[in-house]
């Protein structure tokens, strides 16, 4: 279930919503995934999930692959799921790491709260 829920959030057709269940406190990124959606790159974005290792019961390394159009733009990224109202979901400390590498190393707001 973790590789198909991270693997799900990454995808660029999914919708907001689910996005927006599929990472750990997601109303609170609400804004930054909405947004992303209009993006014509993000909505070829995916991922490939290479390995989870749990780490205790609510918690997994996940090392995986950015993908836009197919092709691995960032590989053997690692980051955390978190099981959070009976889901796996990502990290918030790990999508905001992408967010921030998105915006240049500058991280949203939402994301100061992150961990």
């Amino acid at each position: 279930m973790i590789k198909k829920n991270w693997v799900m959030f990454f995808n660029g057709k999914a919708p907001s919503a689910t996005k927006i269940a599929l990472v750990q406190n997601g109303q609170k990124f609400a804004t930054e995934i909405k947004a992303s959606a209009t993006s014509s790159t993000a909505q070829t974005a995916g991922a490939s999930v290479q390995s989870v290792k749990l780490t205790s019961p609510t918690q997994a390394t996940v090392v995986y692959s950015i993908l836009i159009s197919g092709t691995p733009v960032l590989t053997k990224q690692e980051g955390v799921a978190v099981y959070q109202d009976k889901t796996w979901k990502v990290g918030e400390t790990s999508f905001c790491a992408l967010l921030a590498l998105e915006g240049g190393g500058k991280a949203p707001a939402a994301c100061s709260s992150a961990g």
